[in-house]
This record gives C-alpha cells, structure tokens and sequence, in this order.
C-alpha cells in the first residue's frame, strides 16, 4: 500500500462474515493492481454519510450488502438501467467523483446456477423465497432466461405482492406472488427452489427457512448464503434426493463482474474461488 493504492470497500450491517475482503484482494494480487479493500460496518442511519465518505476518499469502488442495496440508491448520481429494473444496487463505481450504481446479483447467480446445476432454465417452474434486496436481482435475472413460471413467496405477503408488482412496468413479468401457507403445495411443482433469505446463516446453521421434506425429488435446492458453504437447508434437500447449489458461485460472480466493472480487466474467478474455499478450510 502506498500513495498510489486505489481504494475499495464493502459496507453492510452486520458486515464482520463477509469474505469480500480477501476474494477481492486476491484479485488485486492477481492482476497487478495496486488496490486495496475493506468492508465496513455501517448502520442504516449512517449510510448517507459513509457514500459521503466515499465520495471524500476518492474511492473507485463500493459493493453494497444487507440492508442497504435499496436505499443506497438515494444517494447516487446515476443507476444503471439494469439496477433501475431491478431496483437495488449492489456495486458502485466512482467516475471521477460520479457516482454510478450497478448490480451485479442478478447475472452473477444465473451464471452460477448453470453452471453448477440447471444449464437450462427455459420452461422451468422456479420458487423464490425471500422479498429483500437479494431477491430483487434474483428475479430479474431468472425472469429473463425464460421460465414457464416464477413464484415469490415471502413471510409478508404485501411485500412480496408489491416486489412482483414492481417488474411488471420493467419486463415481461412470470413472477407470481405467493402467500407463505401455500409454500407446501408450489414446492411440490418446483423445478428449482432458491432461498434469497438470511435463514440458515453462520451462526445460525441449524436453521432453514422452508421444510426440505416438501421439495420434490430431483429438484433443484438453491441457497444464496455461502457461510455455511452448505447450509442445512442443502444438506436436508441433498438427502432427499435433490440436486443442491450453495451461494459460493454467486459470491464469486457477483464479486468478478464488479472487479471488472471498476478495472476493465477480466476477473480471475479461479483464483478469487480459491482464496473464498481457503479462508473457510485455513488451507
């Protein structure tokens, strides 16, 4: 780190499990760039001021976690249009003092979720649990690959009716909002079963946000968290016969888009999946 170091961050709240830092940092290491990054813990009250600091610092580049990726849209001077459809952002980059909002969410899971286990998502029927800003992107991106169906469900229903709602203007919408007592029954139609929600968390592993008895077999279990890298939800799904798929992929994905986004160069995903897994095993 010297003068020249340019500076990156991650901020969320709680912000301590995220292995942003050393995925990103490798990246850096990777490719020469003389850059550094950290994450941040800030408060929802505090977030106008951290941009603020983002923007006095000179950083060129921001990603965005939970609870912020909506309301960090405040304070930004342009959103790209895909992250005005979807209505979060989760990565910033700083144009010479321009702030400008992108999300890099969305075609980071479905690039995942092809990769490591449904190559084709045309025609298929697809759960969604979870109406937050991680959602958002999620159902944006599956939305556009196609689907005979998208399903949205969520503890509360007006959210998850307003969240459907919302990508109706934006594009040809197959998102159906759901009320959470008829999960039993759609999980037994679904193809593919994602769960955008915290449920299940380190350190809260034990938990899982539906019953995995009532996924059919040879379905897909899909589960956004990557801290367990699999989660209880997964392993229960595993053992009834379903293909599952951790949230490691999307982190990685998601992280190499917005590498490029603030350097141009092409992201080393091998090496930043690498340096993820070794921060977890201490290998």
């Amino acid at each position: 780190m010297d003068s020249h170091t340019v500076l990156f961050g991650v901020i969320g709240d709680p912000i301590r499990h995220s292995r942003s830092p050393v995925m990103l940092n490798r990246a850096f290491r990777e490719t020469g760039v003389n850059g550094l990054y950290a994450a941040f813990h800030v408060k929802p009250e505090r977030l106008g001021e951290a941009i603020a600091g983002l923007r006095a610092f000179g950083f060129r580049g921001l990603n965005v976690t939970i609870p912020h990726k909506i309301e960090v849209m405040a304070h930004l001077d342009e959103i790209h249009e895909g992250a005005r459809a979807i209505g979060a952002v989760n990565t910033i980059v700083n144009e010479d003092g321009r702030l400008i909002g992108y999300n890099t969410d969305g075609i980071g899971y479905v690039r995942s979720l092809k990769e490591e286990a449904e190559p084709e998502l045309a025609g298929k029927k697809i759960l969604v649990l979870g109406a937050g800003g991680a959602s958002r992107g999620i159902l944006w991106a599956l939305n556009s690959e196609n689907p005979s169906a998208v399903w949205l469900a969520n503890r509360t229903w007006d959210k998850a009716r307003e969240l459907a709602e919302s990508f109706v203007e934006t594009q040809a919408s197959r998102i159906l909002p759901i009320r959470w007592e008829e999960l039993r029954d759609v999980c037994a139609e679904a193809d593919i079963v994602v769960n955008t929600t915290s449920v299940g968390m380190s350190p809260n592993v034990s938990e899982t946000p539906i019953d995995p008895s009532w996924l059919k077999p040879e379905a897909v279990a899909s589960d956004l968290i990557y801290n367990p890298l699999t989660t209880a939800f997964l392993q229960q799904a595993k053992e009834r016969g379903c293909r599952i798929h951790g949230g490691l992929g999307m982190f990685i994905y998601q992280g190499a888009y917005a590498f490029e986004y603030w350097t141009g160069l092409p992201a080393p995903a091998r090496a930043m999946r690498e340096e993820v897994l070794s921060s977890f095993t201490g290998k």
